[in-house]
């Protein structure tokens, strides 16, 4: 046979015996409770904080902005197209050629989502004005979307093979795509990664340097 919670009797007994209110806290004690304790607490101090917070994330946004973070554009030189992932800490870059229908289609997608994810920058490179890089990344199948993280080559996307293997797939798929890559961020995410716009990379890829391309599982 069960003994009966010790705790769960003491409730019932306390909850059956109205009249034992010498034990009880009252509704006034309460209040008394909660106004000492907002006495304690920094309101002008947080408030100021928080305005340094939000002058610091408006700055982020302006910076971002004047470096056309939110659209999707074009460089023409493969120079800056190196400098340009080396220093942004997410971008995804489409290597297209002009000929190509599949790289229209990716074009329309791609102009779609760059407004979405501001934090990341969303370029494309036409294959014949960056041969070096073309040859360095191993760039073969059009259209070639690589992911870059922390100034790395961490994955890509060749082809529609991971969107469908069809022309029709929608702009979500290529979007859920690119979260997996970690490249852009999933909707309403929460934490320091939301916040900063700089998610931690767990697979490994290559930095483009201008003589070479460095691979992080390198020592």
């Amino acid at each position: 046979m069960s003994h009966p919670n010790p705790k769960s009797t003491y409730i019932t007994r306390r909850s059956a015996s109205p009249d034992s209110s010498s034990s009880d806290i009252s509704d006034s004690e309460l209040l008394e409770g909660l106004e000492d304790a907002e006495d304690g607490f920094d309101m002008v101090g947080y408030r100021e904080r928080r305005l340094e917070a939000i002058k610091s994330e408006l700055q982020v946004n302006r910076d971002m902005r004047e470096s056309d973070h939110g659209r999707y554009t074009e460089i023409m030189n493969e120079k800056e197209v190196v400098q340009t992932t080396a220093k942004e800490p997410l971008a995804v870059v489409h290597f297209y050629h002009r000929d190509f229908k599949r790289c229209e289609i990716m074009h329309r997608h791609l102009e779609t989502l760059a407004p979405r994810h501001f934090r990341t920058r969303f370029i494309k490179v036409f294959v014949e004005n960056a041969p070096w890089l073309v040859e360095k990344l191993g760039i073969k199948v059009l259209p070639c979307v690589i992911c870059f993280i922390g100034g790395y080559a961490k994955d890509r996307i060749i082809g529609f093979e991971d969107l469908g293997n069809s022309d029709a797939f929608g702009t979500e798929v290529l979007e859920w795509r690119l979260i997996q890559a970690g490249a852009i961020e999933k909707p309403n995410a929460s934490g320091p990664s939301s916040i900063l716009g700089f998610p931690s990379a767990k697979s490994s890829g290559s930095r483009i340097r201008d003589g070479d391309v460095d691979s992080d599982m390198d020592d």
